[in-house]
């Protein structure tokens, strides 16, 4: 995937404001949005500036000298009247062997690359870290929902609990139960409000929306494993090690350019007394590499050493990467079977059992405790529902966005 954050972009997406987010939306935002991607940009355009000098030449020098001025004898601190005393201008520069300069550029090449790779990476993270928040926000708000849906269905349970005791159908204690059930769910309504709250929090700081809002649907909760497993070797993870992996190779071949003999060369104007006239020299220099053995091989062996440990270290990666998935797809596995089997089974009896308590208390054959109950074994039956439907979800967001491609 291509970073095309800009500054300009950036500007104007951070003038957002409290709005409903989808989940395409919310991982929109968080693309124009999150502070960590404009640093990788940035870092991207860091890596190319210096690659534009890498190949070129050292900057040239400029010499300014007095030469064979006396300084014992007769002509001793005289300028004058010496053949030899003469002031010099001189241009001299550095050229390193071809070699090198190509190694140079080869190592600014590969930086940027490992720049661009490092940036797919954050961008991947970004995307999962926003994914879920939005899930989380979703289903804490649905949990709340679900609450204040089961404490509205039990008002008139509440106001009904002290007139049975008062009419004698009821026992003292019932309606303590009554009022011990009412605080248990209002404490599970505001363990709801803290789980929302923080969700949006984390939404934010993705989105920079202060006040999130999740709407709509969540993402597909079905996977295909194939194509997530022959997605492997595209993963950005992965590519960043390559690119790790050309880095140290790029350093080799620095190692090895060591070896060849740099050279430079420079010429001089010289200036005497005019009855001798005045004199240019040129200079070739030359390095000699002369003794590789304990000089530049060791460097060579050790970078060829790191190298191979980068190759290694891309292996172990692309091995975790496969491990992780399978573990990931077995969870999700059981994850979707739980989901199902409260969705299609759990839920269903307690709404039943619910509905037929409720229908016995009206017609006298069941007492309060009963219908508590059967309400607080609904409500937990609504949570652990939507929490499985939730962890699906966020199963199938994580897979498929941290091994998938980023169209989906």
């Amino acid at each position: 995937m291509r970073i095309t954050i800009t500054i300009a972009a950036t500007l104007l997406a951070s003038a957002v404001h409290a709005a409903p987010l989808t989940y395409r939306q919310s991982l929109d935002a968080a693309a124009a949005n999150a502070p960590a991607l404009r640093a990788a940009a940035l870092q991207g355009e860091a890596a190319k500036a210096p690659a534009k000098a890498a190949g070129a030449l050292p900057d040239p020098k400029l010499a300014l000298g007095l030469d064979n001025f006396p300084i014992s004898g007769p002509p001793a601190g005289r300028f004058a009247s010496h053949e030899m005393t003469m002031g010099r201008v001189g241009y001299s520069q550095d050229m390193p062997s071809a070699a090198k300069r190509q190694a140079r550029i080869g190592r600014a090449q590969a930086d940027i690359v490992a720049a661009g790779a490092e940036g797919v990476v954050e961008a991947r993270q970004v995307r999962v870290a926003a994914a879920l928040a939005w899930i989380e926000l979703l289903y804490a708000q649905r949990k709340l929902a679900a609450l204040d849906g089961v404490l509205a269905q039990l008002e008139p349970l509440w106001t009904a609990a002290p007139s049975g005791v008062a009419s004698g159908r009821s026992r003292p204690a019932q309606a303590l139960e009554a009022a011990q059930m009412r605080a248990n769910l209002e404490d599970r309504r505001s363990e709801a409000v803290s789980e929302l709250g923080r969700a949006r929090a984390a939404l934010t700081r993705w989105t920079g929306d202060p006040d999130p809002q999740a709407i709509d649907q969540a993402p597909d909760l079905d996977l295909d494993p194939a194509t997530l497993r022959a997605a492997i070797d595209r993963n950005p993870t992965l590519l960043a090690r390559d690119a790790a992996a050309r880095q140290a190779q790029a350093d080799v071949a620095l190692a090895k350019a060591d070896k060849r003999p740099d050279w430079s060369w420079e010429v001089a104007y010289q200036r005497r007394d005019p009855m001798f006239g005045d004199m240019v020299s040129a200079a070739v220099s030359v390095s000699l590499p002369l003794w590789g053995k304990s000089r530049q091989d060791p460097m060579i062996a050790a970078r060829a050493a790191s190298a191979g440990r980068a190759e290694a270290q891309r292996e172990d990666t692309r091995r975790t990467l496969a491990a992780q998935l399978e573990a990931d797809l077995a969870d999700h596995v059981m994850h979707h079977e739980q989901w199902l089997r409260a969705r299609d089974t759990l839920l269903p009896l307690a709404r039943q059992r619910a509905d037929l308590e409720t229908a016995g208390y009206g017609a006298g054959t069941a007492a309060l405790p009963d219908v508590l109950a059967a309400f607080a074994g609904l409500s937990d039956a609504q949570l652990t529902t939507l929490d499985r439907e939730a962890t699906v979800a966020i199963d199938a967001a994580r897979l498929s966005l941290t091994y998938g491609s980023d169209d989906q």
